[in-house]
């Protein structure tokens, strides 16, 4: 490979602000630029247009994946109100028959039409741009169908990075979406130059799968961008705020870490006055609000919901959620207590740990969590256990009350450069031959 390369992204979800996803995608991009990468980006509509590299969006071809895509779309052009809402509903109600029946034949992931696009848009940059390197990455897994293709097309090198595990242990999901994913591990197992997963357990539950795989497979941490600039010193405020950052889902909810408040307050109910619970970026879920309705006391959890783009300043969702983030008192991860979890680690995980507050972190059956918890000197509790969090819980707040709460002033190693190093590497001993 030369030195001014053109490598092709296939990304879904690629710009979209607050999107985990689209993060560990997008924030490598000015890092793959100053190691003399250009990139080429086909993703879908959902994100913002990229003002700076060459981006190209397509829409998928399924009802249920244009349903979605354009809803997102939309609310950026119409900013929601009553414009946002009519045209929904009419786009809504002329999809709604091929909808049903493409939600009754093929219960996939509404991403799943995306394929065709992605693909027929990425061999025309190939033919023309003659690419360096296939770089499938983010949410959507036809993103990899669509780069296997072009491998095979075009003998282009192809880089898969599998952001969540593809198959786990006790699947829920369809007999079609089992089959679906098998079929998308076995192109990336097989076909893949090099493969990368974000967890030690995902990589190697695939490798079992796929002992083909070999030494192919990688895992490296995502790791997340370091906060830009100057950051105003911790200071206590008159209140112990817990926050929250993400999504809430009856697998992944506040239900044991309320009860864990819920015990903590029953011994001593004072502590009351100074704790609150601050949500962002989701509305309760149902298991969350049964939990708020055993503690009694709703006032303590405070529900901010999504952060959108401030339109006096200027600030996107993300940089908000940055400076909350620094501005709480302790930081909760939530993990969730599905099978699934053994193989995941949360994204917010890495913006927490350069946030440089408390971690509390409620894993589930994953040593490579809990073990990057604690090595920075966080906590890490049982899921399903609420004496422990009232005792994590308890502790935090007595160092609060001792004003013992200050940033660590320790840098987080996992950063999107050290992630973008390590890709670079291995890419470096893949053919240099173009198509």
């Amino acid at each position: 490979m030369g030195t001014a390369e053109t490598w092709l992204i296939l990304s879904h979800a690629f710009n979209m602000d607050g999107r985990a996803a689209s993060q560990m995608i997008t924030e490598k991009m000015p890092h793959l630029r100053a190691r003399g990468i250009q990139p080429v980006i086909v993703s879908a509509v959902t994100g913002t247009s990229d003002p700076v590299l060459e981006h190209h969006q397509v829409l998928p071809l399924g009802p249920s994946g244009l349903r979605f895509d354009l809803r997102h779309l939309l609310r950026q052009r119409l900013r929601g109100g009553v414009g946002y809402r009519v045209t929904m509903g009419a786009i809504s109600a002329l999809l709604l028959p091929f909808y049903l029946a493409e939600r009754t034949f093929i219960p996939l992931e509404s991403q799943w039409s995306w394929l065709l696009p992605a693909y027929w848009t990425g061999a025309r940059l190939v033919q023309r741009r003659r690419p360096a390197l296939i770089y499938s990455a983010g949410s959507a897994d036809p993103s990899h169908l669509a780069a296997a293709r072009l491998r095979r097309r075009f003998g282009v090198p192809w880089l898969a990075e599998i952001a969540d595990p593809l198959l786990y242990e006790g699947w829920d999901k369809s007999r079609m979406a089992r089959r679906w994913a098998e079929r998308i591990e076995r192109a990336v197992c097989c076909e893949a130059d090099v493969a990368v997963w974000y967890t030690e357990a995902a990589l190697a539950r695939a490798r079992a799968r796929h002992p083909e795989l070999g030494s192919r497979g990688h895992c490296i941490l995502p790791g997340a961008e370091p906060p830009a600039g100057p950051r105003r010193p911790y200071r206590r405020g008159e209140r112990f705020v817990v926050a929250h950052f993400g999504s809430l889902s009856p697998t992944r909810n506040l239900g044991v870490f309320l009860d864990g408040v819920k015990d903590l307050l029953a011994a001593r109910p004072e502590r009351a006055r100074v704790l609150e619970v601050h949500v962002y970026g989701s509305r309760l879920d149902p298991v969350t609000r049964a939990a708020v309705e055993r503690l009694g006391r709703p006032e303590i959890v405070r529900v901010f919901g999504r952060l959108e783009r401030d339109p006096v300043t200027g600030a996107s969702g993300h940089d908000q959620v940055l400076v909350r983030m620094h501005e709480a008192d302790a930081l909760l991860l939530l993990h969730g207590t599905s099978p699934f979890c053994e193989e995941y680690i949360p994204s917010k995980l890495y913006e927490y740990l350069s946030a440089g507050r408390p971690i509390l972190g409620l894993t589930w059956r994953n040593p490579q969590l809990d073990g990057l918890l604690r090595a920075a000197g966080h906590v890490a509790v049982p899921a399903d256990a609420p004496g422990a969090v009232r005792e994590a819980l308890g502790a935090l707040l007595e160092r609060w009350e001792r004003d013992e709460l200050q940033d660590s002033g320790i840098s987080s190693p996992h950063t999107v450069a050290a992630a973008v190093d390590r890709i670079y590497s291995l890419t470096r001993a893949l053919a240099t031959a173009r198509p």
